[in-house]
């Protein structure tokens, strides 16, 4: 059963907390985030991108970046920009994006969920990146981000973070730029905190919705300590690390959608003659395509938009990974008609949010950066469910939650 832990929160004063709140390290290159922290000292991207307080150019992955950092960290708390507080919390974090509200709880998560396989992943990560957000958490010897997770909604648990979110005023409430509102409490009440964590005891199994390397890092981390310690008891803070729950009902994906370089030595004519042998295509004009349903998907090409269906046969609806559309797109089209076998590698090929609109998918295609471009139906939170439950793993950017989470409302430390 999942653990779910109060913990003394690290937190920006009222004043600040809209200057400190960031978007997270991994959704911006070093540029946007110099650009995007420039004129606010607060922001905590001082801290997770620290890089942009010293050359540009400087390699991300060295010692003086991350030397960096904990200077960054350690003046955030002298400075009061970061203060901790003096009990135990869990706190709320609601999100408000195109007039919908999600609310996560924020807590601790176990380390040995992690281990034990209760925190379930439907991601593989990359041991380069895992190394880069562990040497993160080791010198600041904090969990400066949270990690995003789903559970299945719960009704008596989800009505507490109701009637909590009535009953009180959020200590956070502001809309960033990208007109996001964000909203946070903390719940002070001891019986309040006592009834969450006994009802979130109950739930078998939490998921990795995003964060999948800052995940691995924290758990990774939170283990070496305990093996470093030899009066270790399990008691201690390094067993846990930051996570904001949310119920799984609440949560939104949006499409992933790819990019292609080139047609791999095909013109034009002779690709499309070769998809219909898997997809029933249709051009629908220059109007942009949205997929209405599974197994439809549009395709952008030489300012062309169409409609391809897959046929029978080239999908598998009692497969958890075969029936996902970026599976049957990589088996009929990336694989064997364009060369792409290895998505995390080939540099042939590029995946765009559907934040920002199938608009982008068609001027990346007209400014001839790229050749053509694939539009995909959002997987389902049921299917990532389903894939996480059966122990599977999706292929490579599949999924893309919106909104994301803002980094520096709550900080974790492991002492």
């Amino acid at each position: 059963m999942a653990i779910l832990k109060p913990f003394k929160g690290l937190r920006p004063p009222e004043e600040l907390a809209s200057k400190v709140a960031s978007r997270p390290y991994d959704v911006l290159n070093s540029e946007e985030a110099r650009k995007e922290a420039e004129g606010n000292e607060y922001s905590l991207l001082h801290i997770i991108k620290p890089e942009i307080d010293l050359p540009e150019g400087i390699d991300v992955h060295s010692e003086e970046v991350y030397a960096k950092a904990k200077e960054n960290f350690e003046k955030f708390q002298k400075e009061g920009w970061l203060v901790q507080d003096n009990k135990d919390y869990l706190y709320i974090y609601g999100q408000t994006m195109f007039g919908k509200t999600q609310y996560g709880i924020v807590g601790c998560a176990a380390v040995d969920d992690y281990l034990n396989g209760v925190i379930k992943k439907h991601e593989l990560t990359r041991p380069d990146k895992e190394e880069d957000r562990m040497k993160h958490v080791r010198i600041n010897n904090a969990n400066l981000e949270p990690v995003f997770f789903a559970y299945p909604a719960f009704e008596e648990l989800d009505n507490i973070v109701k009637e909590y979110v009535i009953s009180n005023v959020p200590v956070y409430d502001f809309v960033a730029d990208d007109g996001v509102g964000h909203h946070f409490w903390v719940i002070k009440e001891d019986d309040i905190n006592e009834r969450i964590v006994k009802l979130f005891n109950t739930i078998p199994n939490t998921y990795v919705a995003d964060g999948h390397h800052r995940t691995a890092a924290a758990a990774l981390v939170g283990k070496e300590k305990r093996e470093a310690n030899p009066n270790h008891t399990g008691d201690e803070e390094y067993n846990y690390f930051l996570a904001v729950h949310f119920p799984d009902n609440q949560l939104t994906i949006i499409d992933y959608n790819r990019v292609v370089k080139d047609l791999n030595g095909m013109k034009p004519a002779d690709f499309i003659s070769k998809l219909k042998e898997s997809f029933e295509v249709k051009e629908v004009g220059k109007d942009i395509y949205k997929p209405d349903r599974l197994h439809n998907f549009g395709m952008y090409l030489e300012g062309k938009w169409y409609s391809l269906t897959a046929k029978d046969g080239t999908y598998n609806d009692n497969d958890p990974i075969g029936v996902l559309d970026v599976t049957i797109l990589s088996d009929h089209v990336l694989g064997p008609l364009l060369g792409i076998e290895d998505l995390r590698r080939s540099q042939r090929i590029d995946f765009v949010g559907g934040i920002r609109g199938l608009e982008e998918l068609s001027r990346r295609v007209d400014s001839g950066e790229m050749k053509v471009a694939f539009a995909l139906y959002p997987v389902s939170m049921k299917q990532l469910i389903d894939i996480a439950d059966s122990g599977n793993i999706m292929p490579p950017k599949t999924t893309w939650f919106e909104p994301k989470l803002r980094s520096g409302l709550v900080v974790h430390k492991l002492d």
